[in-house]
């Protein structure tokens, strides 16, 4: 099949999806074009059979804002009907639904089928598409597009309960790469550990795009008290609104030089295996995709039960869950874990296990091949 991808470029859970399913389907043969304003971060632009086209928005004076779903739509039909696409596969519904739609319309006139599949990813349904204001687009958006799916069942059931929509929502969550997020050789993990921790020192990690949804100062915090009672450093990787006063808070606390802020990392399978456990204690998750690489890496997460992370986390078996804001809770769990290596390696074995039987590629995308057969068919397009 000749696929094109359109998602968020930039670090975040539904760009990160969009860009490993594009990179998994060309390994299977099919070809595949991102269409976004910039190449997505984890694309390095070597990969074969991927191909990716940039939308050039024009700024003119007439406009305050830049059109760029317009010019979106624009890329999306030229890309179509020069390189013969059989489908459109857009993330997250606004505005990429939207375009899809009128680079559809626009190819009819040009007697070309163009389908379109919406994949939700959470905030586009919880918190845009909830704004009174974006609430009729996105229910348009979706009853519009040939195929919809869900990354947890949790959003599929937030969608039909806010949006009411015509159109059937299919739960494919989302996935890891478990050759490529594995765990490491004991002298290569020393080794590796040796960059940021003194021996001994165990390691805790924290994955986002620090907004505020994530709660990163909870996460400076947790360490703090986690700091205090063991030898620990925290490694801080991503970047974003909230990175100020997560530096501030760890400032304040006196543990600045065991807090390592990483920054944006486009090859978090290089430093995930280093780790001893993750800490997610976010307002809300849809899913988790940070939380799943590491369990894929053989290490567990502190998180919090919310949205759809209770559908990949099961406490006390390969994580532990907490109320939001619960940073004592979390904190002790942390300590308590670190200080029983019985417990801490069979919980460790359980998150890897969730992983290989649940969650890897080879399991997930062929999911998405045989849907999107069904929306060529046509079997996936009658509405509800």
């Amino acid at each position: 099949m000749k696929i094109g991808i359109t998602c968020y470029p930039t670090y975040g859970g539904s760009g990160v999806v969009a860009t490993e399913l594009g990179i998994e389907l060309a390994a299977a043969g099919h070809q595949v074009h991102f269409i976004a304003y910039s190449q997505p971060f984890r694309l390095r632009g070597r990969e074969q059979d991927i191909a990716f086209h940039e939308v050039p928005v024009s700024n003119y004076p007439l406009f305050e804002y830049p059109p760029y779903d317009l010019a979106l739509a624009t890329r999306m039909a030229e890309v179509a009907a020069y390189y013969e696409l059989d489908l459109l596969h857009v993330h997250y519904a606004i505005p990429h639904s939207i375009s899809a739609y009128l680079a559809r319309e626009m190819l009819v006139r040009q007697n070309r089928r163009l389908p379109f599949i919406t994949t939700l990813h959470g905030t586009d349904i919880t918190l845009v598409g909830l704004d009174h204001s974006y609430l009729p687009i996105t229910r348009f958006g979706i009853d519009e597009s040939d195929g919809v799916t869900a990354i947890s069942s949790y959003l599929k059931e937030k969608t039909l309960q806010e949006f009411h929509p015509e159109r059937p929502v299919e739960v494919i969550p989302n996935f890891v790469n478990c050759d490529v997020y594995t765990p490491l050789p004991d002298p290569e993990r020393e080794a590796g550990r040796a960059r940021y921790a003194e021996p001994g020192e165990k390691i805790l990690v924290h994955l986002s795009n620090f907004r505020p949804v994530k709660r990163t100062g909870d996460v400076v915090r947790i360490f703090s008290r986690v700091a205090g009672e063991l030898p620990a450093r925290l490694l801080m990787i991503g970047d974003g609104p909230d990175r100020s006063s997560a530096e501030w808070i760890a400032h304040r606390k006196g543990i600045q030089d065991r807090v390592h802020f990483l920054g944006k990392q486009s090859s978090v399978s290089e430093i995930l295996p280093l780790a001893d456990l993750l800490l997610m204690p976010s307002e809300l998750e849809s899913f988790g995709l940070a939380a799943l690489e590491a369990m894929a890496c053989r290490v567990p997460s502190i998180a919090t039960r919310v949205g759809g992370v209770p559908e990949l986390i099961e406490d006390q078996i390969n994580g532990r869950l907490f109320p939001v804001g619960d940073v004592d809770g979390m904190a002790g769990a942390a300590v308590e874990l670190l200080r029983d290596p019985e417990r801490y390696q069979a919980m460790a074995e359980a998150a890897r296990h969730t992983a290989q039987t649940r969650y890897c590629a080879s399991k997930i995308v062929p999911l998405y091949e045989r849907f999107y057969e069904r929306v060529l068919s046509g079997s996936a397009m009658a509405k509800g």
